[in-house]
């Protein structure tokens, strides 16, 4: 699969939302955080602000929901307009039952884990899922640094991904820059999540070509890829 950028607009100004949408023309998902102040330490938007950027966009809305209870919230996300929605197992009562059901409504459905968090206990629901998202940050907060040691983990989960033989996207979310991308499509993601990287950029449709070509560049050269 071709890598994708997905530009998140926690980064963007949140006053110009269908412009800072607009502004990453090019991109192949919009990234969305969702958060709580419950889950994670911070408050920023919800179901009726998915509406509006869907409608102000034609970009793919890619929901992150760093909330708690998603088995009660992440269906509204999917009709919001959401086309892929992500829950957080960690906070999740029934991950399998949820990502049927986000399925079910249209949505691809997605599963995030936080940095401390194995792969290992989940390789059972990974035919459940179309995308897993591998935390490269602790999340809540935008703007931190990449955490390197979760280079492993990601290649880790590449290999389970292999190993059954899944057309499953592999996102990697926090921290993700010219300077991190290339290790991160290296280990094995191919869905990339960047906020500031692109949106603190002079040119945001630019930023989002040039790390595609980073990130294809180096899964061209990657062991994984070149294996399948």
């Amino acid at each position: 699969m071709a890598v994708q950028i997905n530009p998140s607009i926690l980064s963007a100004d949140f006053a110009r939302l269908a412009e800072e949408a607009k502004a990453v023309q090019g991109a192949d998902w919009l990234h969305v955080d969702v958060m709580d102040n419950h889950f994670v330490p911070n408050l920023t938007l919800g179901v009726p602000v998915v509406e509006s950027l869907a409608r102000a966009t034609d970009t793919p809305l890619d929901c992150h929901l760093m909330i708690e209870d998603p088995d009660r919230w992440a269906p509204q996300y999917v009709e919001a307009g959401a086309s892929s929605v992500t829950f957080h197992v960690e906070a999740a009562a029934a991950p399998v039952r949820l990502a049927r059901e986000i399925r079910a409504k249209g949505a691809r459905a997605s599963m995030a884990l936080k940095p401390a968090t194995p792969i290992e206990p989940f390789e059972d629901l990974l035919p459940e899922l179309d995308m897993l998202l591998i935390m490269t940050v602790e999340p809540g907060f935008g703007g931190q640094a990449f955490l390197d040691i979760m280079l492993p983990k990601i290649r880790r989960t590449r290999e389970l991904i292999n190993k059954h033989g899944l057309q499953l996207w592999l996102q990697v979310d926090g921290g993700v820059s010219a300077s991190t991308i290339e290790r991160c499509a290296d280990a094995g993601a191919d869905v990339f999540v960047a906020g500031s990287a692109v949106y603190g950029a002079k040119d945001p449709a630019d930023a989002v070509h040039a790390l595609r070509a980073q990130a294809a560049a180096a899964t061209a050269k990657a062991s994984w890829a070149c294996d399948h």
